[in-house]
């Protein structure tokens, strides 16, 4: 069966994205050759995006944060519009997003679950109020709030917790669909992989470059980059 017969039986699609479905967009991901993973810093990337690091060295954090996880001047790809336009058709009901980059939304997704936050939103730890991404970029050293507090990313650092509303939406979303197509993700992060368990629809999808622990179960795997392959469904 074709990734074009399934979608087009199917009523309910969610689909389960990681940091694959935006290097087409120019945005690098952390565990390939070229990754984040394998460059050189003082600190090791792992304990620079933790919350004891960023409590602890918080201009040495934003210098980072600044220089490779804020992307400048990209657009979301293939993939981005494809889904967003299922969601506009009524076939897609929800993106399950590991990145943090936005670009399902500024493809025009609508219901999307960020497991991992967003560049996107920031907010003063002090008195929580709201702050855009322009402002973090364009402040020097760590970004202070108007009151004096101190400004954190709404990302997900190691050693903090997924947001609870926001693994309930995803959960329900997955465990509701007949079809869930997962892309550019090695299935390699926890807990955000294991949210595939709750999967009970009948076709699963695997678009990925390398194997991944679900092709064993999927009834289609794809090999091939992920805005060619979505780029060419017809809705």
């Amino acid at each position: 069966m074709t990734l074009q017969e399934i979608i087009d039986d199917s009523k309910r699609i969610v689909f389960f994205g990681g940091a694959g479905v935006s290097t087409e967009s120019g945005i690098p991901d952390f565990r390939s050759v070229d990754g984040l993973y394998n460059q050189k810093y003082d600190y090791p990337p792992e304990t620079i995006l933790s919350r004891t690091f960023f409590l602890s060295h918080t201009e040495e954090f934003y210098k980072f944060y600044r220089d490779k996880m804020i992307i400048r001047g990209v657009k979301p790809n293939a993939a981005h519009k494809k889904l967003a336009e299922l969601e506009r058709a009524g076939r897609l009901t929800a993106v399950v997003t590991q990145n943090i980059d936005g670009l399902h939304q500024a493809a025009g997704s609508k219901n999307v679950y960020e497991l991992h936050g967003s560049i996107k939103r920031n907010h003063c730890m002090r008195c929580r109020r709201f702050y855009d991404l322009e402002y973090i970029d364009q402040s020097g050293g760590v970004p202070k709030c108007s009151c004096g507090g101190t400004i954190k990313p709404d990302v997900v650092l190691y050693e903090e917790p997924l947001d609870d509303e926001c693994v309930s939406g995803a959960i329900k979303a997955i465990s509701e669909a007949d079809t869930l197509i997962i892309g550019g993700t090695s299935l390699n992060v926890y807990p955000a992989a294991g949210f595939i368990h709750y999967f009970k629809g009948g076709n699963l999808v695997i678009i990925n470059k390398s194997a991944t622990g679900a092709d064993a179960a999927a009834r289609l795997v794809i090999r091939e980059p992920i805005g060619e392959v979505l780029g060419e469904i017809k809705v």
